[in-house]
């Protein structure tokens, strides 16, 4: 699984990722802007102390459980994480903007009950606190980045319109940005965030679905800042697996749960 090297291509054909649903491309920028406004709130809370803005979460947003101001050791990881909240929470302003009048609130979000769930899933102890210490807090940032690289990559593959395809291809690229430098700032902590970073890799490629589509930052002894495919592509991920891992649920035809405890808002929302 996350362990080792896929061994598939990691190529989701257009006819497999999106023949479940007529999507349209609104449809995707709604279920993209569901993940940025949980990226945005975990990174201004850790940041900050506070998340969004109500003029930037709408009227009628759902309430955020958890997060607080983590207290960053190195002054250098402090200010990455900065940067990351400002990036993230101009997605959450970029999305809304493009969708206009067919914008979606921001979801009932619970990092607690979240986290929680990851935790014991990737075996990281009861008492796991990803606002708990830098360290803590990069790996928390990995389990979102690592995923919304994979779901912009398979996104980019159905999107008709030019501009939002353009839009996409770009976001992707700076998630991928936030990606690799959050997993090698965790290969650089040492043995023991390896491990916890394997674990969540591990986590995650259980309850997505058959495919091997994940990989930790270390493989066979050796970093793997990077996970792709053999041919040195990042691996995709339909609405619907995101979905299993998000809402920490490997079954069908599930609606909320995990961070989400109401769902996401829009048409993508179950698995």
């Amino acid at each position: 699984m996350g362990a080792t090297l896929a061994t598939t291509t990691g190529l989701t054909p257009v006819s497999r990722a999106y023949a479940q649903e007529d999507v349209q491309d609104e449809d995707i920028f709604r279920f993209a802007l569901n993940l940025e406004y949980m990226e945005a709130e975990y990174y201004l809370r850790g940041t900050t102390g506070k998340g969004i803005d109500a003029a930037d979460a709408g009227s009628k947003s759902g309430d955020v459980v958890g997060g607080k101001q983590v207290s960053f050791e190195t002054p250098a990881i402090g200010e990455f994480m900065q940067e990351v909240a400002e990036k993230e929470l101009a997605h959450v302003r970029f999305c809304r903007k493009t969708l206009g009048k067919n914008v979606v609130d921001r979801p009932a979000i619970d990092f607690d009950a979240g986290f929680k769930a990851v935790a014991e899933a990737a075996g990281l102890g009861a008492d796991f606190d990803p606002f708990g210490n830098e360290t803590n807090f990069v790996l928390g940032g990995m389990l979102f980045e690592d995923v919304g690289v994979t779901a912009y990559a398979g996104a980019a593959t159905v999107l008709k319109n030019k501009d939002f395809l353009a839009a996409a291809a770009g976001i992707l690229a700076v998630e991928a940005y936030h990606m690799g430098m959050a997993r090698s700032t965790l290969y650089r902590k040492g043995e023991e965030a390896w491990k916890a970073a394997n674990a969540v890799s591990d986590a995650r490629d259980k309850i997505d679905g058959s495919d091997d589509k994940d990989q930790g930052i270390q493989v066979d002894g050796k970093a793997n800042i990077v996970p792709s495919t053999p041919d040195a592509i990042a691996f995709t991920r339909k609405p619907q697996e995101v979905l299993r891992i998000v809402y920490l649920n490997d079954k069908d035809g599930v609606s909320k749960g995990g961070f989400y405890p109401e769902g996401m808002n829009g048409t993508l929302k179950s698995t």
